[in-house]
């Protein structure tokens, strides 16, 4: 019996037929799936038409699309394209994955909105997910404000967030909250939204829960507080084009030392067109239309600022040394405006521009542009340009008079030592008298001699009187404790006191030890956040040349020793919010900022109270001794002349004596 080709064809057919229902199309990744499927329809999208991503995107859809992430939070600006990628992972989730997934908006009026202009013109205008719903365009069971029912037996819901009802009931691989800072910080008594969505997806075997936001307030905001409890925080970096080091994209600022400049114009108004950026390793300049070198995003690397580790993709993930490791459950991401190359610099620098008298307006502009929780505790700060304003003349360039104690503070850098005297009089006022840096290898005995005979120098006030520096601290952290230790041995343990800054937080200025270290010496714990924070209430006191104010702080009007580096360097640190176990605390950051001027007055400052409390140093008594002084003391003090150091008895230092022609007074 012969078969005809007909038949042949018709056997070929049916085979196939049978067989379709074990075809699986290639796996996808999100991203690859939004690039092939994803279109952006008229209505919700600036710019209709097919999907492309932007670099910063590609990472972002595969965060939202990799199982092995169960938990992605995303702290977002406005104009990052977040809703387009939350659609295109619905998508995915739905026709690709075959999951049900389960989208919470705030309220349930946004709910229905979203469904209208988000999710039914998504289902329009994708090919493959159209298929899916023959119901389009109809009344149908399957078909409502809430629920979207498939052919393939998968299931899209969106609901409100506000009645805790709406969380009950559903089985769901896939929970979203979009713009989970608006939700109530309690549904109903019942808890937050995440603590009760998540629930929905605790039976899955891919579960998975998106929460992704613009933040509000800090301290109250859902998203800052649900990217906190994550241990990863990614940010994209993108290599200098000119020196080729990573750095995540930052706003910069008049006051800062890089991100987003602009220059004025020759009015001196302020030119947003000229925005530019400034590269935080090498200073040199990046120009916004970089933004779409090729070259520069294939090296661009998502890094958690927690860990360290590293991911270009969110599929692979490497340590800090490049090894594979496995994919973090839990992550959380931070993307801004200024990574949209479809969103200029300018633009950015014009909102700033427009925002910055108005707090209101600002709040907006930190929230919505910036993409960060907005700080209500905005405190009183310290600019480096009033205190330079304030510098003043020294008496006949000497020490001013009311000055009756000198200490140092030393800091230890891989190629230099940096240090600066300070004055003290009665209530701790206090001036800066001198500064000294000097660059060679830290380990060297000949720089370290070289810092000796900076602690030894003898300095005269206007009147006569000789100081020298009664007690110096010294940096002790790094790679040259030791150096550090063996010079306090040398020059004297309770002259020169080896400092490291404390671990925790709320110690005392300085933790002067009872017993010596096994090295030797008195290593002493520094406060630093204690040390700034009364720094900073002082400089915050207006000083006055001719009326003594305890605590306030005089400057000189002398570049050598107080130029603007270093009043900059002395302000540089900001006092910035964390979230700590929970609750929003306040630590300081000099934001890469240089800060060894800070650094050098924290070292000084402890170690006046090493001298003060510890060796009986007495400034209000000693401000009120009456000075030994020469015949012709006019003379004296319009030439101070060099003394010679006399012989003096072993604890003649702390007083601060020098005990040459008028210093013996002490």
């Amino acid at each position: 019996m012969s078969i005809s080709a007909a038949q042949i064809e018709n056997l070929k057919a049916a085979i196939a037929a049978g067989l379709r229902s074990f075809y699986r199309p290639p796996m996808l990744t999100c991203s690859e799936y939004a690039e092939e499927h994803f279109y952006m329809s008229s209505e919700s999208s600036y710019t209709e038409g097919k999907w492309q991503s932007l670099p910063f995107q590609v990472g972002i859809l595969n965060a939202m699309g990799n199982d092995e992430i169960t938990k992605l939070n995303l702290m977002k600006s406005a104009r990052v394209g977040y809703t387009k990628m939350l659609m295109a992972n619905t998508a995915y989730k739905i026709e690709h994955k075959k999951r049900n997934v389960l989208i919470f908006q705030p309220t349930d009026g946004l709910a229905k909105k979203f469904m209208k202009k988000h999710v039914e013109t998504a289902i329009r205008d994708i090919p493959v997910w159209r298929e899916l719903a023959p119901w389009m365009g109809k009344k149908n069971k399957d078909n409502t404000l809430e629920d979207k029912i498939f052919t393939n037996g998968k299931t899209l819901l969106v609901r409100g967030g506000t009645a805790a009802a709406n969380y009950r009931e559903h089985s769901v691989d896939d929970v979203i909250y979009d713009e989970l800072a608006g939700f109530l910080a309690s549904i109903e008594h019942e808890g937050n939204a995440t603590k009760l969505g998540d629930k929905r997806v605790a039976l899955s075997m891919f579960p998975k829960s998106i929460r992704g936001s613009t933040p509000k307030v800090l301290g109250t905001c859902q998203i800052e507080k649900a990217c906190s409890e994550s241990p990863h925080y990614f940010k994209f970096n993108l290599p200098c084009p000119h020196c080729g080091e990573l750095q995540s994209l930052k706003w910069g600022g008049a006051e800062e030392a890089f991100g987003i400049k602009w220059r004025k114009d020759e009015k001196g108004e302020h030119d947003p067109s000229t925005a530019y950026y400034l590269c935080e390793h090498c200073g040199c300049c990046i120009e916004n239309n970089q933004l779409d070198d090729i070259e520069l995003h294939s090296s661009a690397t998502w890094i958690c600022e927690n860990t360290g580790i590293r991911t270009r993709d969110f599929i692979d993930f490497y340590d800090a040394e490049g090894n594979n490791i496995i994919t973090p459950p839990s992550i959380s991401i931070h993307v801004w405006a200024a990574y949209n190359s479809l969103n200029s610099w300018a633009s950015v620098v014009t909102d700033f521009l427009e925002s910055k008298n108005d707090t209101e307006k600002l709040q907006t502009f930190v929230n919505t542009t910036l993409g960060l929780p907005w700080d209500n505790d905005t405190g009183e700060r310290v600019e480096w340009e009033d205190l330079k304003r304030r510098r003043e003349m020294y008496p006949k360039g000497c020490v001013p008079d009311w000055v009756v104690y000198l200490t140092c503070g030393i800091d230890t850098q891989d190629d230099r030592y940096e240090g600066r005297v300070w004055g003290w009089g009665a209530g701790k006022e206090t001036a800066l008298i001198d500064r000294f840096i000097l660059y060679g290898d830290p380990s060297s005995q000949v720089l370290k001699d070289k810092v000796a005979e900076r602690i030894g120098q003898s300095y005269a006030r206007a009147d006569g009187v000789i100081l020298n520096i009664g007690v110096a601290g010294w940096d002790s952290g790094g790679h040259y404790t030791d150096d550090v230790y063996a010079m306090s041995k040398k020059l004297g343990v309770m002259r020169v006191i080896p400092m490291k800054g404390a671990n925790v937080y709320g110690k005392p200025i300085a933790n002067f030890p009872r017993k010596r270290t096994a090295k030797g010496v008195y290593l002493t714990e520094v406060g630093t956040d204690n040390a700034k924070e009364l720094i900073m209430a002082m400089l915050r006191i207006d000083p006055d040349v001719d009326v003594r104010k305890p605590g306030a702080i005089h400057f000189p009007l002398n570049e050598s020793v107080c130029d603007d580096i270093e009043l900059q360097q002395l302000t540089a640190e900001r006092k910035l919010p964390k979230r700590v176990d929970g609750r929003i605390v306040y630590r300081w950051d000099a934001g890469n900022r240089r800060n060894e001027a800070l650094d050098c007055f924290v070292y000084a400052l402890a170690a006046l109270y090493i001298a003060l409390e510890k060796f009986g140093i007495n400034l209000d008594k000693l401000s009120h001794v009456k000075p030994i002084t020469t015949t012709n003391s006019e003379q004296t003090a319009a030439e101070p002349k060099p003394v010679a150091k006399p012989k003096a008895s072993a604890n003649s230092w702390l007083n601060g004596g020098g005990g040459g022609a008028s210093g013996g007074w002490l």
